[in-house]
């Protein structure tokens, strides 16, 4: 069942009931990474293996994960190389009332460190079934992030 999300700002990744923050080094630049993440939405599916579909759309992305879990994005902070964050105005998943992603990208000398934080709202099932998922998200994360940086290098 498709459901309209409240509406969140760039603030709810403080005040979120859930808030999943990863972290990892990558060896691309700052500019691409941000270029991959913000601007080559398409490609989102060839380096995040839990996206099955992504395009852009007037206002943000839509995005279709894995068990047929659809979201519709407004991007909130577009700010090259820095930072890339979009919250989820209509949505599949069961149970979320709001949600909102936020992405910080920096260099750390030879490196980029990459910073994924997911910031939830929903009823208490949701929010236990979330962050028991966080070891899985974790390591979908850092999956990704190791084959974005393989095709980065490319």
């Amino acid at each position: 069942m498709v459901r309209q999300l409240r509406g969140v700002g760039l603030d709810f990744a403080e005040s979120a009931p859930v808030t999943l923050v990863f972290a990892a080094e990558l060896t691309a630049s700052p500019e691409d990474v941000y270029r991959a993440l913000a601007e080559e939405t398409e490609d989102w599916p060839r380096w995040f293996s839990a996206v099955t579909f992504a395009r852009p759309t007037a206002a943000g992305r839509e995005v279709h994960l894995k068990g047929n879990t659809k979201f519709m994005e407004t991007v909130m902070a577009a700010e090259p190389p820095a930072r890339y964050a979009y919250r989820v105005d209509v949505s599949t998943a069961p149970g979320v009332r709001a949600m909102l992603e936020d992405w910080r990208i920096w260099p750390t000398g030879a490196a980029t460190r990459v910073q994924w934080t997911m910031a939830v709202d929903g009823p208490a099932p949701l929010r236990l079934v979330l962050r028991a998922a966080r070891p899985g998200v974790g390591r979908a994360f850092r999956d990704a992030m190791r084959e974005l940086d393989r095709r980065l290098a490319k």
